[in-house]
């Protein structure tokens, strides 16, 4: 897509290049090489390794320690010459947190200290501290000493923001700016300690603030210091990275988010683009450093990711509005395969850039998320609090192809807000949910939500209580021993009322094993069958078959979920917990969820609106590899038949090519999918 050349870099910039030089690249650097790369790639960006913990350029700083093999070199300005020749946007990558031993020699001052007053160490580097000098004074003048040299479009850095949030820092600086006592220790009931987490919050935004002060002074208006991110609210919350505060000040987003995770799979690249989206707005860029190299569990810097292990995290990217980064660890590699990967993902993404950014997703369904609630309520296990039961609820929705939208904001255009065991909730929160049902939204509420306060203090019942109609008794049930002779988590789910029964023809009652909260409610659509026997066999019987304990309590407009199936899916995905849980959101949507796509396989589908078009994301997810481990070949999907609503007499297939019948019936269209390697883009649009 040709932009006009009067947008500024970040807004115009959507195919970027990395390549991480070593200490020994200057040495070894092959420019010409790198820069038909580029060309090759169609790349827009480059990123180029500036300063900080390594120098590439002879800095008239002497303490920045520079590049081993660097000499007199400036390797640095080399390639930024280059790029601009080729007409790229240039940032200068910085990464700052950390010092070599003569810097700290000259100033210990300058890094952070335990209560013992030892410095934190990474490895041989010493780690600063992000209250002092070394943030308000050293790096600043290297910002200024970058721009003057080479002026960088702007300035990026991945990782900017210190010690995590359990890890405290005792230095004079932060004792003199924190302004009391700091908190002995990691103590989430101690207020102090949670004083300390929103200060540290905003010592890390004042760093944000600081840098882009410095970067537009030295470079001009939208010469901007972006530092990078990652895409997920746990890793976001124990840097101490305030999500929200962040997005207000970004332009543009460099996502630091390279592979997939074993745990939760492709779809939360697709879900990181759309949480972010939904705080930056969609006409802002989302970057994302996508590893050519074999990052995963374990990580091979040197080695070659598999190239449908790359292919499918890119193309969950662009399904939920990231653009490519392509991103090599050193400048010569053996393993060579690596080259090979970007270069169709970014021409096909060049053919169809029009199609895959400033756009308007269309979804009914709403996914409530909360750093505050991360941090108050998951405290010192937040993936198991609160990341398991919003990722359960991501993947039931895929697997039921409900497109949806997390949102950090109640917002009235959804028909259903899920709200996923976000136990802290605040008054004005609770007051917008409330308003939202009075004004005819939906919700589904699960666990302990609105069970705590701002600081995570529990509150004496639900500030929903009333709304849901079920009152908390002040306890949970959890199982307990599980082995053969035991099994405490042998429970059960009995089906009161078929109303949320699609699927369970055949059955009462449902395999549970997890953990429930303890609520009083008039009624229940499903309720509890307590831990019996699993061995011996003679034993395997339902001593108490029936039960008033609620499990599932709805209403006229809510269904609230005291099992945490949520939590359980993400674990273990079984099938009866994830149909449950697309359920419920069908019931409280009453048939609102504006796609049908009938045929096997597991796909992730999004769809959006640009200039009139309707844009269909079909990520094939029915994958070998898909759900652990690196992916070694794609396993085609398909025949689908999809039904959009909408409006549209004719589709193309952008991945597979040629044009799609459609059939229109009843404001709904139709189109018949064939076959999906690793993901499909459908262009629904009226003939001319």
């Amino acid at each position: 897509m040709t932009q006009p050349v009067t947008q500024p870099w970040y807004q115009r910039t959507l195919r970027w290049a990395q390549t991480n030089l070593t200490e020994k690249d200057p040495a070894r650097y092959d420019a010409d090489w790198w820069r038909e790369h580029w060309r090759r790639t169609r790349v827009q960006g480059v990123i180029v390794n500036a300063g900080g913990i390594v120098a590439y350029y002879p800095s008239k700083f002497e303490l920045q320690h520079r590049a081993e093999f660097l000499g007199d070199r400036d390797l640095y300005g080399e390639i930024v010459e280059l790029a601009k020749e080729d007409g790229l946007t240039v940032l200068a990558r910085m990464d700052s947190n950390r010092a070599h031993q003569p810097l700290y020699d000259a100033h210990p001052d300058w890094f952070a200290v335990d209560a013992a007053g030892n410095p934190h160490r990474a490895g041989e580097l010493y780690v600063a501290c992000v209250t002092g000098p070394y943030y308000r004074e050293f790096l600043t003048g290297i910002l200024e000493e970058i721009i003057e040299r080479t002026a960088p479009d702007g300035i990026t850095d991945n990782s900017w923001s210190g010690l995590g949030r359990d890890t405290i820092c005792y230095c004079p600086n932060c004792r003199d700016s924190f302004g009391q006592d700091l908190p002995i220790g990691v103590d989430w009931a101690d207020p102090v300690y949670r004083q300390w987490i929103r200060w540290s919050y905003d010592r890390r935004l004042a760093v944000w603030d600081l840098n882009n002060e410095v970067t537009r002074r030295a470079g001009g208006p939208d010469c901007l210091w972006i530092g990078m991110n990652g895409g997920e609210v746990v890793a976001q919350s124990k840097r101490l990275r305030d999500d929200v505060e962040i997005c207000k000040r970004a332009s543009i987003f460099m996502l630091d988010s390279q592979w997939r995770h074993d745990e939760s799979g492709f779809q939360a690249n697709s879900d990181s683009g759309k949480r972010l989206h939904g705080l930056l707005g969609w006409d802002t860029l989302i970057p994302e450093s996508t590893a050519m190299y074999d990052a995963g569990t374990p990580t091979f810097r040197l080695g070659s990711k598999s190239a449908p292990e790359a292919r499918m995290w890119a193309v969950e990217g662009f399904a939920g509005g990231i653009q490519p980064w392509w991103h090599h660890i050193g400048s010569v590699h053996e393993d060579r395969r690596q080259y090979a990967t970007a270069e169709p993902l970014f021409r096909w993404h060049e053919e169809n850039d029009k199609y895959l950014v400033n756009r308007q997703p269309v979804a009914t369904v709403g996914l409530l998320w909360s750093q505050r609630s991360v941090d108050f309520h998951g405290k010192a296990d937040p993936e198991t609090t609160s990341w398991l039961p919003y990722r359960g609820w991501v993947d039931a929705l895929v697997r039921a192809r409900i497109p949806y939208l997390p949102v950090h904001e109640v917002d009235q255009r959804f028909a259903v807000i899920v709200v996923p065991n976000v136990g802290v909730l605040t008054d004005e929160q609770c007051v917008a949910l409330r308003e939202y049902v009075d004004g005819g939204g939906r919700l589904v509420v699960t666990g302990e939500s609105s069970l705590y306060d701002e600081w995570g203090d529990r509150r004496d019942d639900f500030a929903l209580a009333d709304l849901l109609g079920v009152h908390h008794q002040g306890k949970s049930l959890e199982a307990g021993k599980v082995d053969w002779e035991t099994y405490a988590a042998h429970t059960y789910l009995r089906i009161e009322d078929r109303v949320i029964a699609d699927g369970f023809d055949d059955t009462d009652v449902l395999p549970f094993g997890g953990q429930l909260e303890v609520v009083a409610a008039s009624g229940a659509a499903v309720t509890y069958v307590p831990p019996f026997p699993i061995y011996p066999p003679e034993k395997s019987w339902m001593s108490e078959p029936r039960t008033d304990v609620p499990v599932v309590v709805l209403g006229e407009q809510t269904a609230y979920l005291a099992a945490d199936l949520d939590r359980m899916y993400a674990q273990y995905h079984h099938p009866d917990h994830g149909r449950l849980l697309a359920n419920l959101v069908r019931w409280a949507a009453r048939d609102d969820i504006p796609l049908q796509v009938e045929g096997a396989g597991v796909l992730d589908c999004q769809v959006y609106r640009k200039d009139g078009a309707l844009v269909l994301h079909l990520v094939n997810l029915d994958q070998g590899g898909a759900w652990r481990g690196r992916l070694e070949e794609l396993t085609p999907a398909g025949p689908l038949t999809v039904r959009i609503r909408g409006t549209g007499d004719q589709a193309r297939f952008l991945v597979a090519g040629g044009e799609a019948e459609v059939k229109t019936d009843d404001g709904w269209i139709t189109v018949e999918v064939a076959r999906i390697a690793d993901h499909e883009v459908v262009v629904v649009t009226e003939r001319e």
